[in-house]
């Protein structure tokens, strides 16, 4: 993954919910993938915000890890757990079954942001752990949810960035950061990769990475898009009391092993 992200370049994520979506992503010729924690746990028939247990996560992530050969990084969310030897430990998991990196988050489900000094101590605690165990390659992609949380985010979004990468982050991932003058303000105090993520009105690859974007990725757009689909061929069916829709798709180009 680290060696994925080059300077002027930006690195588009495919994020992945399932094998299929994986072998899909990775046959379209993207270089690396992300698992959506949204897209999983709607899959698996629940919302996002740790629905799910760890033990589910790490069964989809395995599917995923047998069917492709192209770096995999795992939305770990908060870390699924309130106990940081245990996010460290999950987050070890993950790294010795193959994994390429994680994004974990400063925030608790339904309780706002956590205190930014107390997660740069986790932060170096897990970053010493993956040395330790010869995980040097792992890439920790350290999300901050400032736009989610805060009114007026810019500043303490850039406190956050650099407390986290002086902690020991790879990256910095800042879901709902939109406008340019944001993204140059913390592009400005940081040298570390940013990741921002798609949006309805965040969608031009090429001119983030003009303005020095270095990782980009669209989180449960794509997984919405297909729910959002097969809401509409269901309906179609009951309504119409025809399967005609069915039919009218492209061929399928997927090569499944």
């Amino acid at each position: 993954m680290k060696n994925l992200i080059q300077k002027n370049e930006c690195l588009v994520i495919g994020n992945v919910w399932d094998s299929l979506s994986a072998i899909i992503h990775e046959q379209a010729d993207f270089k690396a993938l992300g698992t959506t924690s949204w897209g999983i746990s709607n899959t698996l028939g629940r919302k996002d915000g740790q629905a799910i247990s760890f033990e589910d996560l790490k069964n989809v992530v395995a599917q995923i890890l047998k069917v492709i050969s192209i770096p995999l990084s795992v939305d770990i969310e908060a870390g699924y757990s309130e106990d940081n030897k245990e996010i460290v430990n999950n987050i070890l998991t993950l790294a010795k079954m193959g994994c390429a990196g994680v994004n974990l988050e400063d925030a608790i489900p339904n309780n706002g942001l956590k205190d930014k000094e107390s997660f740069s101590l986790l932060i170096r605690e897990i970053k010493d752990k993956l040395l330790k165990e010869g995980f040097d390659n792992f890439y920790l992609n350290i999300r901050t949810d400032t736009y989610l949380n805060l009114e007026n985010p810019l500043a303490e979004t850039i406190d956050r960035a650099v407390l986290y990468q002086n902690a020991g982050a790879d990256g910095i991932f800042i879901p709902c950061i939109q406008t340019e003058e944001d993204i140059k303000a913390v592009l400005e105090k940081i040298n570390i990769p940013l990741n921002v993520m798609s949006l309805p009105n965040l969608t031009d690859i090429e001119q983030l990475k003009n303005l020095g974007v270095q990782r980009f990725s669209y989180g449960n757009a794509m997984s919405d898009c297909i729910i959002a689909e097969i809401e509409k061929l269901t309906k179609n069916i009951l309504n119409t009391s025809n399967t005609s829709t069915l039919y009218n798709h492209n061929t399928i180009e997927t090569v499944f092993k």
